[in-house]
Order: C-alpha cells, then sequence, then structure tokens
C-alpha cells in the first residue's frame, strides 16, 4: 500500500548518527513540522497538513521507529529517549533549510515536541501538544484503579524481551485495540488508513515498545532535571486535549502551566485522534497559534536561552 499526502513530496533524511527518517513536505511558507502519535504515522495529518500547507512549508516525517523511518536497535536507553528524538526532528528540519520553525505533535509525537522545545528554545517558535501530558505529570496522575486506562503504558515499560514478545504474538490485534477503544471510527480513519497503521505498527514492535520504555525512564529523569532546573518552555504555546482530567482526578490547565510561560489550554470533545477526527478544528487552533507573538516573559526566557 502506498499512502500519500496529496501534492506532498516524500524525502529521506539522514539527521543524526546514520538513522535516516522518511517525511511528506509540501505547501510553501514559514516552517511547521507535525508529528504523529501512537499508533500511527505521518499520515494521520493528512487533513491538517493539507489545509496549512496553504501559508505554511508542512513536514510531516515518521518518528524514529515508526512507519517508513529507520527503526535502529534498542542499544541503550538514549536510543529512543524523547531528547534523541527530538533531535532527529530539529536535525531533519536542518537539512530541510530550515533553521526555526513551528512544532506540533499528538501523543507520542507531542512528547516529542515538548522535549524539542525544552531543548531547543532558540529553534522551536511555537508549540502544539495534542491529547496527552507531560511525562513527568503523566506517571504522577497515573495511580489506583484509574489507572487501568493507560494499562499499556505498564506493560511496554518492562525489560526488554517480554513485552515485545507478548505484542508480537498479537500485533493486529493488539494495536487495533487502541484504535476502536479511543473512538476512531471509518469515518475518521478510513479502512485503508486503519490498515496501513496495522502494518506499519506491526513492523515496529521492538522500537515502539523501545519508545514507551524510555518514557518510563530516561524522560522523567530529564524531566525532573528541567523541572528542578525551572526550565520552562519559552515560545508560544497551545494544548489540545479531551477532558480527562476529571475522570483521573487533576488539573491539566495547571500541570502544564508548570512547563509553558504563554500558554493557551483548550478542551476538545472530539477522541483521541483528534486531527482525523476534528480536523478542521485542529487545523484552525494551529493557525491561531501560528499567529501568536511571544508574551514578554516568554519573549525573556527566549532570550536567556540565545
Amino acid at each position: 500500500m502506498n499512502l500519500t499526502i496529496p501534492a506532498f513530496r516524500t524525502h529521506r533524511v539522514t539527521v543524526r548518527d546514520g538513522v535516516s527518517l522518511h517525511a511528506a513536505v509540501g505547501g510553501q511558507g514559514p516552517p511547521i513540522v507535525l508529528l504523529h502519535g501512537f499508533p500511527q504515522t505521518h499520515l494521520m495529518w493528512r487533513h491538517v497538513a493539507t489545509d496549512l500547507a496553504g501559508g505554511h512549508t508542512v513536514i510531516c516525517p515518521d518518528l524514529r521507529g515508526y512507519g517508513e523511518s529507520d527503526k535502529p536497535a534498542e542499544r541503550d536507553e538514549h536510543t529512543y529517549s524523547k531528547r534523541t528524538m527530538a533531535a532527529d526532528v530539529v536535525g531533519l528540519a536542518h537539512e530541510l533549510g530550515f533553521d526555526r520553525f513551528a512544532l506540533a505533535g499528538h501523543d507520542r509525537g507531542a512528547l516529542v515536541a515538548v522535549r524539542a522545545g525544552l531543548d531547543h528554545p532558540e529553534t522551536v517558535t511555537h508549540l502544539a501538544a495534542l491529547d496527552v501530558l507531560p511525562t513527568l505529570d503523566m506517571w504522577d496522575v497515573l495511580h489506583g484503579a484509574d489507572a487501568k486506562v493507560a494499562w499499556h503504558l505498564y506493560l511496554m515499560a518492562q525489560p526488554a524481551g517480554l513485552p515485545e514478545r507478548m505484542i508480537a504474538g498479537v500485533a493486529d490485534e493488539f494495536f487495533a485495540s487502541f484504535l476502536d477503544a479511543w473512538g476512531a471510527d471509518e469515518t475518521a480513519i478510513p479502512p485503508e488508513h486503519r490498515a496501513e497503521y496495522l502494518r506499519a505498527a506491526r513492523a515496529a514492535v521492538p522500537s515502539i515498545v523501545a519508545d514507551y520504555r524510555a518514557s518510563a525512564g530516561i524522560d522523567v529523569r530529564h524531566d525532573r532535571e528541567d523541572r528542578e532546573r525551572g526550565n520552562r518552555l519559552a515560545m508560544p504555546t497551545l494544548v489540545i486535549q479531551q477532558d480527562w482530567g476529571a475522570a483521573l482526578g487533576y488539573d491539566a490547565p495547571e500541570l502544564w502551566s508548570r512547563w509553558a510561560s504563554d500558554l493557551v489550554h483548550r478542551t476538545l470533545d472530539a477522541g483521541h485522534f483528534m486531527a482525523e477526527q476534528a480536523p478542521e478544528r485542529v487545523a484552525a487552533e494551529l493557525r491561531a497559534l501560528l499567529e501568536r507573538e511571544p508574551s514578554s516573559r516568554a519573549q525573556d526566557l527566549l532570550d536567556e536561552a540565545r
């Protein structure tokens, strides 16, 4: 199957340490990079990317370990840390000719985007995170019986070997269960795209598990280090989420305000796969983000970073 984003060109770009990313690029104008979530590929952005391409250069990569991008073996905890994956994204943009760019991510891609914003404030001009909490806060709010909604996080946090074998044995059923449980009907994700997501995920079990395992280890340490240093996102930041907080007992805007100096938080009743379930609303929110100027406090932090 050879699904593409209409009118977008595909590229294969070596970003670092011999790792190459597959990316679809379209449009013209100020750049924005869109990062996909689990268990998807860059194709999840097809509607939003086409919309934004009217005024922007839109770059949609498959993350390291996903889709058609390289899937290096997990050498150590750094291989799939969000710091490493964020550096991939910065390297990709630079190789395509952009030293500064806006960045939006969904789910796993949002964690990479946040890490890029924290590590590369001089590079990321605007940042959006869709339907996720920062890694450190995610683990803090998952406790008791309510944590069953995130059982897969605990499974894939286990030492190498067991989760990979368990998931590989029922890969299609495992990955399809999230598409079904998180509200992805055929209107949002047509059968051909669903089949492509399952094919890509089936071929990437070890690297997907490694990505999740990093979020239970080194990614938490990196977040704690930033929290202790007072490192915060310095650019205009948008968070769009479902209202999970009421069920799990947390205040999402308050949690995000600890990380972002210039935050707009939106609640969207559209299901987890919101870029496919409500693409017009997501695209409109992203366009509004791209029009925002940094607040005075955020500008001070950005000047310090430079």
